[in-house]
């Protein structure tokens, strides 16, 4: 092929911070991470963190995909950064020791690990929950010893972390959704032909299609290596999902403000006509 891509796996290029970094020098050419760290260049990105944002795959897809998340990407051109699309980690879910969750109350006293972040500890309180923010290296550990009493990841990340051996209940809530950002410099982007260009942008958009669907297929399946592993897994009912949201409005109104008012009105825009 015209373009060879080399793969720098599991962070051997430096943290995300440094990567991004290096993506707006030129050293580091391409890389995906989620969008919420991009908050750091442009600040509406930290919107990809508020909680209860997306009831589903379908809604987030639409966002990511359509007007907004393009809107997003484009805002990255003056800090010598181009988005070319969006992967996904996907949707997080929360576990703990001490009880199945059944309804929205039965989270209530738990104490819940979170992402040292003042959005994270703010929905975790909007539960009646208590957060406690804890490096992830630190978190196996801290479960196993009942220093805390659950945590919240996507299923992938509760697999592979085995965390299934120190928490026995997992309730889908899928509280919050982590796209990722396929960013390429902008120093090396200036330097493609425009059928360059378009060739990089085509098969990005292919390689996000592939890599949702292979994403959520591996969930349903992760899911079930969870069961095995003798983890109880709940659903919440519509209703108390209706419910958790109605509990983040607060939240969500909180930090509007720093990301700017008119941003969320246009994530919610966008939301209301898919709910349609």
């Amino acid at each position: 092929g015209k373009l060879k891509v080399q793969v720098f796996p599991g962070g051997t290029l430096g943290s995300d911070v440094q990567t991004v970094s290096a993506v707006q020098g030129g050293t580091v050419e391409m890389t995906v991470l989620n969008s919420g760290i991009l908050a750091a260049q442009v600040k509406e990105f930290a919107i990809y963190d508020f909680p209860f944002l997306f009831a589903n795959a379908a809604e987030a897809d639409a966002v990511v995909d359509g007007p907004f998340g393009k809107g997003l990407h484009a805002k990255l051109g003056e800090r010598g950064i181009v988005g070319l699309g969006y992967w996904e980690l996907g949707f997080r879910n929360i576990t703990n020791s001490r009880r199945p969750v059944n309804k929205v109350e039965d989270l209530s006293g738990l104490k819940l690990r979170v992402i040292p972040n003042p959005i994270n500890i703010d929905w975790v309180k909007a539960l009646d929950a208590n957060p406690t923010p804890l490096a992830f290296p630190e978190l196996y550990a801290a479960l196993e010893q009942k220093a805390v009493d659950g945590q919240e990841n996507p299923v992938s990340v509760i697999l592979a972390n085995k965390f299934a051996e120190v928490q026995k209940h997992l309730v889908l809530t899928n509280h919050q959704y982590n796209p990722q950002s396929v960013i390429v410099s902008k120093r090396f982007w200036d330097t493609l032909s425009p059928a360059d260009k378009q060739i990089l942008q085509d098969a990005s958009n292919e390689a996000g299609k592939y890599q949702r669907q292979v994403s959520r297929e591996l969930a349903a399946t992760q899911l079930g290596d969870l069961k095995k592993a003798g983890m109880q897994v709940t659903e919440l009912p519509a209703a108390e999902q209706a419910k958790l949201r109605d509990k983040m409005k607060p939240v969500i109104d909180k930090y509007a403000g720093s990301v700017g008012e008119n941003t969320v009105k246009d994530l919610m825009a966008e939301l209301a006509k898919v709910r349609k």
